[in-house]
């Protein structure tokens, strides 16, 4: 017995280093297919005979210019966060796991086409050949890419999870036998309104004659790396790719260009079950039948200071979806639609459409869950479409809340075509834009009737940016690439034609005792002001900072769902004058403790700063840094840079906001511009860390280099995956 298990033992390592040999040779090949030209921004452009060697050669590059946020979108999408940070992180990935079904993904993967079968698989030899040759870089956790890992997330962006706003909490609360209340389902995080810009231009509206795109995603900085991918088989596109997937999320091809802002349409729902506990089991009533809730035994893995622990739980679901709740006696279950291979297949579709009909043909496979298209191409088409999957519902209900899941008239009748939902082709104004805002004033006020379509089809609010989008597009007459790019980087900041005359009207009828002199000067200074932010601005730092106070003060007791460009106006009538000039007084005074006086330009306190490429960065006043003139765009600006103060600073230091910019021009050749956040590499030794740092506080755009002729006379370098000098 003991020779036989030794004799196994050797058959094993055999088979196993001719597999890893296979492996080898199989990456050695597709590299040799390979070319990676690197610019003078380090931007990679990845020339392969086939899509699938651009997808092996895309995921190698992203490894070298930031492997740790590959890597930590996939632990994240995998449920697996708690295995690289603890205890802490169990619910986040139990949520995860409730609504991204690994094993399903898996089988999405066995019954790929051919074709999408090819990319998977060159999406994990990339990242697999990039820790081969680099055998320094230690994963935090996964040590081998699985080819079906794209399936987990399919649309776009690692951030777009649809729970209906049920949080970790509300799951953590029903495991552990706690009350929960949902009211904030209904209610907007008025803080985090920050989103993305999308505006496409017509040709009657270009000096050109050309239509244009511009492309403006506002998410945390550093989550999007810049892209080129160009095959022999008719694969030629640029833009924003989220690290860790292989298609170019946000961008252009020769022929189209698109923009993705997330979107507010209703794509999941929340039902109330009613449960019977009978026999040792578990039922819901679903019309006058009882049928069984089913149990999915689930492992969560978690770092501990005595190794990798293990805690067990049980999903609850009905036909509807997992249990993520309990209130008033109900189980709360959620049904959406967080990935599926036709999404992937989507995405991928549309990096290579050539025309406005096909582009609309990729539309109808109706699994773009989580965003809004702002779209533009080269025959002068200019389209928006508001969602993509969208659910039929009874109207009889209200879906913005919880329904009745005991009941079949609540479940969802199917899909509505890409032709009923909002949408809206080729406006005579010239223009589309959409701010994660109103739909219905995408081509300005009155072009779109909100009476036409359900109400959760487009349920978002209008906020201050698409109030500013609408101003500017309306004013700008015909523009080129330049004027559109100024377009993009309006710094009005609409909220304030709210909320400072309310506070000039409190320091009018305010008793005399409590306006002091400096208050009075403030006033003044905002008084005099542009309502633009700027660096030199001291009415900036003022206005932003009295703000800042004040909307928690307003929004403390609200419970569901407030337009804030409609009900502002109200709200600070409802505050007391008094309490407007004392929060004034309050943010002089912090000002001047903080920096010896308060009249501090908004250049000087309001930061972009990148001393290290940490997941979770930290910041620093006595490093180096470069002032901005953004403001967070929740106050209407378009250009977003929210920033903040942290524990251990005085100084503002922005974290998100505009990341990847893009503005191109559809013509006989394409014309484009771009920038990012900081620069494409995460290597703080690299010169492309930061060196697009201070263009970036400027709006000052590079040239994109989309011909290979071009490409080739400002070329930094070029090699074969596995092959670079570096």
């Amino acid at each position: 017995m003991k020779n036989f298990l030794s004799i196994l033992f050797i058959c094993l390592l055999q088979f196993s280093f001719a597999q890893s040999k296979n492996d080898i040779a199989r990456w050695e090949a597709a590299s040799k297919r390979v070319n990676i030209i690197r610019d003078k921004w380090g931007i990679p452009h990845i020339f392969g005979k086939t899509d699938a060697d651009c997808v092996f050669g895309l995921l190698y590059a992203q490894c070298e210019d930031d492997f740790q946020r590959v890597e930590m979108n996939y632990i994240t999408m995998l449920g697996r966060t708690s295995e690289v940070k603890g205890e802490g992180h169990i619910y986040e990935d139990l949520l995860v796991k409730m609504v991204i079904d690994s094993a399903a993904s898996v089988k999405d993967y066995e019954r790929s086409p051919d074709w999408m079968k090819k990319l998977l698989n060159a999406f994990a030899d990339g990242v697999n050949y990039y820790l081969y040759t680099h055998p320094n870089v230690k994963p935090a956790l996964l040590k081998e890419f699985k080819p079906w890992y794209p399936l987990t997330y399919t649309d776009g962006s690692i951030s777009a999870i649809q729970t209906s706003n049920l949080t970790a909490k509300d799951i953590q609360n029903f495991y552990e036998g706690k009350p929960t209340d949902l009211t904030h389902i209904k209610q907007r995080d008025h803080e985090q309104l920050i989103g993305s810009n999308g505006f496409a231009i017509a040709p009657s509206k270009s000096i050109s004659g050309n239509a244009m795109l511009y492309i403006n995603p506002h998410v945390t900085f550093y989550f999007r790396p810049e892209v080129h991918m160009i095959s022999e088989e008719g694969l030629n596109t640029y833009g924003a790719v989220t690290w860790g997937q292989f298609f170019v999320y946000q961008g252009f091809n020769e022929h189209c260009g698109w923009m993705h802002t997330s979107s507010e349409a209703d794509v999941a729902d929340l039902y109330e079950e009613t449960i019977v506990k009978k026999d040792n089991a578990i039922f819901y009533k679903h019309d006058n039948a009882l049928k069984p809730v089913n149990i999915q035994p689930v492992e969560i893995a978690y770092k501990s200071s005595n190794g990798i622990l293990k805690k067990q739980f049980n999903i609850y679901a009905t036909h509807h979806g997992p249990v993520m709740a309990n209130e008033n006696d109900k189980w709360i279950s959620m049904q959406s639609n967080n990935r599926s291979l036709n999404g992937l297949i989507q995405s991928w579709s549309r990096t290579k459409a050539k025309t406005f009909a096909e582009f609309k043909s990729i539309m109808d496979l109706r699994e773009n869950v989580s965003n809004n298209t702002v779209y533009a191409d080269d025959q002068g088409n200019i389209a928006y479409w508001h969602g993509n999957f969208m659910p039929k519902r009874d109207l009889r209900f209200d879906w913005n809340d919880k329904v009745d899941g005991s009941i079949s008239a609540t479940d969802w009748k199917g899909l509505h075509t890409v032709d009923e939902t909002v949408h809206l082709y080729n406006p005579a104004n010239g223009w589309l834009q959409n701010c994660n805002s109103n739909p219905f004033t995408a081509a300005g006020p009155g072009v779109l009737s909100r009476k036409k379509y359900p109400t959760y089809m487009a349920p978002d609010a209008e906020n201050f940016r698409g109030i500013n989008a609408v101003r500017v597009l309306n004013n700008s007459g015909k523009m080129d690439i330049n004027g559109l790019i100024k377009a993009g980087y309006d710094t009005y900041l609409t909220a304030f034609d709210i909320l400072l005359p309310s506070l000039f009207a409190a320091t009018k009828t305010n008793i005399a005792d409590n306006i002091k002199p400096d208050i009075m000067k403030a006033i003044q200074i905002l008084n005099e002001w542009d309502r633009r932010s700027a660096a030199n601005s001291v009415a900036t730092t003022i206005a932003i900072f009295w703000a800042e106070r004040v909307l928690p003060y307003l929004m403390r007791d609200k419970k569901g769902d407030i337009d804030l460009t409609l009900e502002l106006s109200r709200l600070l009538k409802e505050m007391p004058d008094n309490e407007k000039i004392v929060y004034l007084n309050e943010v002089l005074k912090k000002l001047k403790t903080d920096f010896g006086t308060w009249e501090v330009k908004w250049g000087d306190i309001n930061r972009f700063q990148r001393i290290e490429n940490k997941l979770t960065p930290h910041y620093d006043d006595a490093q180096p840094s470069i002032p901005s003139p953004f403001a967070s765009s929740m106050w209407g600006s378009l250009p977003s840079f929210n920033s903040r103060a942290f524990d251990n600073t005085k100084k503002r230091y922005g974290y998100g906001g505009n990341s990847f910019i893009c503005a191109v021009e559809f013509g006989k050749k394409i014309k484009a511009k771009s920038l990012l956040a900081g620069g494409e590499s995460g290597d703080a030794s690299s010169i492309h860390f930061k060196d697009q740092a201070a263009m970036y506080c400027s709006g000052q755009f590079k040239e994109v280099l989309f011909y290979k002729e071009d490409i080739l006379k400002n070329m930094e370098e070029q090699y074969n995956p596995g092959k670079r000098n570096k």
